[in-house]
């Protein structure tokens, strides 16, 4: 017995001589992952350059005030008090919250069938999917422009001249109602911003099995219930992720009040209004407490929209 606990021994101590050193170990790893590690911290710098540092700076700057010299002082919530009691503060968050559930409605019910759809085609397929994602490709602004002519008030517009060729009223499309003109807006966002999510959402759909809606048609389930009961199911979880982006992305519409309708009928978005306090009346730092007020309310939904769906998986 004493023999066979020696040769253990001996037996642990020349495995622990062969073990190479720790520190030889990690630096053959730090040489093997050196090129990984080198693309990574190129995105890293790029996050903190680009988008770290201007958030941190954008917190400071909300409590210092800045003249036409740059120099800064410190004044604490003043720039905050200042917002508040700005009545252009409500009326942003109410042109935003008009758009974001507008955008609910239209821009993310709208895609999902659009895929749906594409995803029952049998024939041209691949050519109805060129031609709902062009908006894409088209360059934001010079596609505002676009749509900006078709809402034109007078016959000159796309859209009143067909209604003035189907012997219709023409409509004031973004002068007449502050709801209608947000409406507009959503229209033109939901076109042009479709045609990546609808990707998502055919990838997400062709990863279905077959086989449940087989199952389904058999139970004798129509077109409506093989969705509700199949397809929704089984993309609940792309589901619910396109919904948060589409919640924090309208939440930050820009382009579309900027360039349709110049901020007019009281269509000026929450983000506009930060351009104006910068770069219209120089005041960074009201510009820059309106930013923080905006980045506050995302983080707060997009963590309860979190923890209410890991709530939702755990029961």
């Amino acid at each position: 017995m004493a023999t066979i606990n020696v040769s253990r021994a001996v037996a642990r101590d020349l495995r622990a001589e062969a073990r190479p050193p720790r520190h030889a170990s990690l630096r053959r790893k730090l040489r093997r992952n050196a090129t990984g590690y080198l693309f990574l911290l190129g995105a890293v710098i790029c996050f903190a350059l680009f988008s770290w540092y201007p958030m941190i700076r954008e917190v400071i700057m909300s409590f210092q005030v800045t003249n036409f010299a740059g120099d800064t002082r410190w004044v604490g919530l003043q720039n905050y008090h200042r917002i508040f009691a700005d009545p252009d503060f409500w009326g942003a968050w109410r042109t935003t919250g008009l758009f974001t559930l507008f955008a609910l409605v239209f821009g993310y019910a709208v895609p999902f069938l659009t895929a749906v759809v594409l995803n029952e085609l049998r024939h041209a397929r691949s050519y109805f999917r060129l031609l709902v994602y062009l908006p894409v490709m088209m360059p934001p602004v010079a596609a505002a422009f676009l749509w900006r002519w078709f809402y034109t008030p007078d016959d000159t517009g796309l859209f009143n001249s067909v209604l003035h060729f189907l012997h219709l009223p023409t409509v004031q499309w973004l002068q007449s109602s502050h709801t209608l003109a947000v409406l507009c807006l959503v229209l033109f966002s939901t076109w042009i911003n479709m045609g990546g999510t609808v990707l998502v959402y055919l990838a997400s759909l062709q990863g279905i099995p077959g086989e449940l809606y087989e199952a389904a048609e058999i139970d004798g389930a129509g077109i409506w219930r093989r969705i509700w009961h199949v397809t929704v199911p089984q993309t609940r979880l792309i589901l619910s992720l396109m919904l948060m982006l589409q919640v924090v992305g309208t939440m930050q519409v820009f382009t579309e009040p900027y360039v349709i309708t110049g901020a007019s009928n009281d269509t000026t978005s929450v983000v506009y209004l930060i351009y104006q306090y910068a770069f219209n009346f120089n005041n960074y730092g009201s510009a820059s407490a309106l930013g923080c007020v905006l980045l506050l309310v995302l983080v707060g939904f997009a963590g309860g929209y979190l923890w209410l769906s890991s709530r939702a998986g755990e029961e």
